[in-house]
């Protein structure tokens, strides 16, 4: 019996769903077909194995990268799969499928001309084959949906897929002009929605290995604290219970037969902790400290240019604010999970993670061996939004704990609880913004003064020159892919005081785009409304000389009905911002009743990512960025405690629900001759778009999130 059936037949017997399902690591395509070269493998049966070294995690990267690929190739998409190669076999052959990071919506836009390149020259080596066969030039044949033909001669790509895979590469690789694009920039179904939808897709909670135990873990519920002592004595005669085992120096894990029996007999041990320095750590207190760098004499300059100080001193009218917002949590609905195997010879981990090759890091770390002795598989992620990327704590404990039980498969699930109080979080922050206008309303100085937490530091502190955490001006630099400030101001002022407490920072979808959206575009709503201005009217004029921010905010305005007679009591509220390689914009349109109740009628939303692979994908990912941006802008706070996180699971961190939820309607506008990510730059505009709607209807600023503390009355 193989491996595959084996598992299906037992998953059956254990009362599971019995479906042809893939593991990795388990279940492989024939190593004995040759591969034409990393990215492409054909099979006799005209089957096409694409493979994907980008995560996938709901974003649509998988099936966009695949078509970019079949693009050049053109072989026939109804024949395409997709696999992951491992970031072993990425390490053994010198890389050869380069980074295997996901996040920063880089999936596409870092990685589109080497893919493409597999693609084409995939398909030059089988018309190669063919010109061969034939004996003739390779410029008189052509291919087409898995063919090559010269005349009325053919032959399929599995027919010449092996002698392809024995020749030579062309020196030169050409790529085809986006203009001749038949497969690429089609809304293209997806290729992991089926898998979903019939159950064959397997997520790191679903996996299955024979002998395979579980495990629950407790970690030090304060920052910087400890695991002190625990009594195992009771729990280790528990129905179940294989053992109990202490993790690095702050947790404690149980490990028995079924996920349930560990995580109740794991409530119930006794557990002291050394609480740390940081005990008795509040939110106010964190909140002070950051007040505190709003006027610190020291900060980072970020952008600056003309003068500011004389700027404010002169102006005719000055406007000044204080914004803020909270540490959050990626809340992603499959917790962190890894599965491990381990001996003193090998280490396995399967895993969903947005970096296998971070994944892989960590298990080497762990486990004591060397990285070419591990192996990690990557599973398809339930959520990433920047969690499951820089940092793999949840893969280093798995390890630690499968040590304890060499050759054993163990399964490391964390509770909701255990994953909401140990996340990574989005930086807290706040920022002083104080204008100069001139007699006639024009803005002439701008200082925003940022003050908390850097990524950076917390993550990366090597990255960090001069005291400067380049990430935290993400859409306030003078120029960049990643975030470029749109706004002419004639003298302008961008610093950055940092102060970090010590509640560990993470990548959060969206990551500084999305604070210094809020900031930015909501105070220049309240310039615009000091100077008696219309908000659109002064965008224009100051961005007047970045056409590709300028058209977002104009078609966004436009669909949206900006200036034109509405429903009674519904306003609209605008922002924009670029970041991510992409230009956003979004137009909201809100109501509030007299008692002070709000509701999000429909938002539009304008994106210029340059090249559109996938315009139905893209339209998707907006609608999702609006979700997950105004979930925080809605609910999304984490409060710190006697050092330690309040919120514990969706009951106290609510999301949004579909009562709350907008329509959405999208503009994509890709304007070609670069290429922009779309997975985050939308929830950035998010917050700002409503904060700015609800200030026109009731004339009331909410400069401090999320909105659900606030009274509208």
């Amino acid at each position: 019996m193989k491996r595959r059936d084996f598992l299906q037949v037992t998953s059956a017997a254990a009362g599971g769903l019995m479906v042809a399902f893939h593991v990795p690591g388990l279940a492989q395509a024939d190593a004995a077909v040759p591969e034409l070269n990393a990215w492409v493998q054909i099979l006799p049966d005209e089957s096409v194995i694409i493979r994907i070294a980008r995560s996938e995690m709901g974003q649509g990267t998988l099936t966009g990268l695949a078509q970019l690929v079949a693009e050049e190739l053109e072989c026939d998409w109804a024949k395409v799969k997709t696999e992951y190669p491992t970031p072993g076999q990425n390490l053994a052959r010198n890389r050869a499928w380069g980074s295997m990071s996901t996040g920063g919506s880089r999936g596409i836009r870092d990685s589109h001309d080497y893919v493409r390149k597999g693609g084409a020259l995939a398909r030059a080596l089988l018309i190669q084959a063919a010109a061969n066969q034939w004996s003739v030039s390779v410029v008189e044949c052509a291919t087409a949906a898995g063919w090559v033909t010269h005349g009325a001669k053919r032959l399929s790509y599995g027919q010449l897929a092996a002698e392809a895979a024995k020749l030579a590469a062309p020196a030169d690789i050409q790529l085809k002009p986006v203009k001749d694009w038949k497969l690429a920039g089609r809304p293209i179904k997806r290729l992991d929605t089926k898998p979903k939808l019939d159950g064959s897709l397997v997520y790191g909670m679903d996996l299955q290995l024979p002998g395979m135990l579980n495990a629950a873990i407790k970690d030090c519920p304060v920052f910087g604290g400890k695991l002190k002592s625990f009594d195992a004595s009771e729990i280790e005669k528990r129905p179940g219970v294989k053992k109990v085992v202490q993790v690095g120096d702050t947790a404690v894990a149980v490990v028995a037969d079924t996920w349930w029996r560990a995580k109740t007999a794991l409530d119930a041990l006794t557990v002291v902790w050394d609480e740390g320095p940081h005990a008795k750590l509040s939110s106010a207190d964190v909140a002070a400290t950051l007040a505190a760098g709003l006027d610190a004499p020291e900060a980072a300059v970020g952008s600056a240019h003309g003068d500011v100080a004389a700027a404010l001193a002169g102006a005719a009218m000055q406007v000044e604010a204080v914004y803020s917002v909270p540490h959050q949590n990626h809340a992603t609905m499959e917790v962190m999970n890894a599965t491990a195997t381990w001996t003193p010879e090998r280490c396995e981990v399967w895993t969903p993670t947005q970096n296998g090759e971070g994944a892989l890091a960590a298990a080497a770390e762990a486990s004591g061996l060397s990285p070419s002795a591990c192996e990690v598989y990557k599973l398809h992620l339930g959520g990433g939004f920047g969690r499951r990327g820089a940092v793999h704590d949840w893969v280093r404990q798995a390890v630690l704990i499968a040590k304890e039980l060499p050759g054993t498969p163990v399964k490391l699930i964390w509770s909701r609880e255990e994953d909401m109080t140990h996340g990574r979080y989005h930086p807290v922050t706040q920022c002083k913004l104080t204008a100069g206008l001139d007699a006639a309303g024009k803005l002439m100085g701008l200082h925003m003064r940022i003050s908390g937490q850097s990524i950076v530091a917390g993550l990366f502190p090597q990255n960090i020159k001069d005291g400067k955490d380049p990430a935290v001006f993400q859409g306030l630099n003078a120029t960049g892919a990643e975030g470029a400030l749109g706004y002419a101001v004639p003298n302008l002022l961008i610093d950055h005081a940092m102060r970090n407490p010590p509640v560990p920072p993470g990548f959060w979808r969206g990551v500084n785009l999305n604070q210094n959206a809020i900031y930015l575009e909501c105070f220049v709503d309240e310039v615009a409304a000091a100077a008696k201005r219309d908000p659109l009217e002064l965008r224009r004029e100051l961005l007047a000389n970045s056409p590709k921010h300028l058209a977002v905010l104009n078609a966004a305005a436009a669909k949206a009905g900006w200036g034109k007679p509405r429903a009674k009591g519904r306003y609209l509220g605008l922002a924009q911002i670029m970041g991510f390689g992409s230009y956003v914009a979004a137009c909201a349109e809100v109501s509030v009743n007299k008692k002070g109740e709000f509701k999000i009628h429909r938002i539009v939303a304008a994106t210029d990512p340059g090249h559109a692979v996938n315009p139905q994908q893209i339209a998707a990912q907006v609608e999702g960025g609006f979700v997950y941006g105004l979930s925080a802008a809605l609910f999304g706070e984490i409060t710190i405690k006697d050092g330690r996180v309040e919120q514990q699971n969706f009951n106290t961190y609510p999301v949004m629900k579909m009562e709350h939820m907008p329509a959405v309607e999208t503009i994509v506008m890709p304007s070609g001759g670069f290429w922009g990510g779309v997975g985050e730059p939308t929830i950035a505009v998010a917050a700002p778009a409503v904060l700015n709607a609800i200030f026109a209807a009731t004339g009331k600023r909410i400069r401090d999130l999320p909105l659900s503390k606030h009274s509208l009355v």
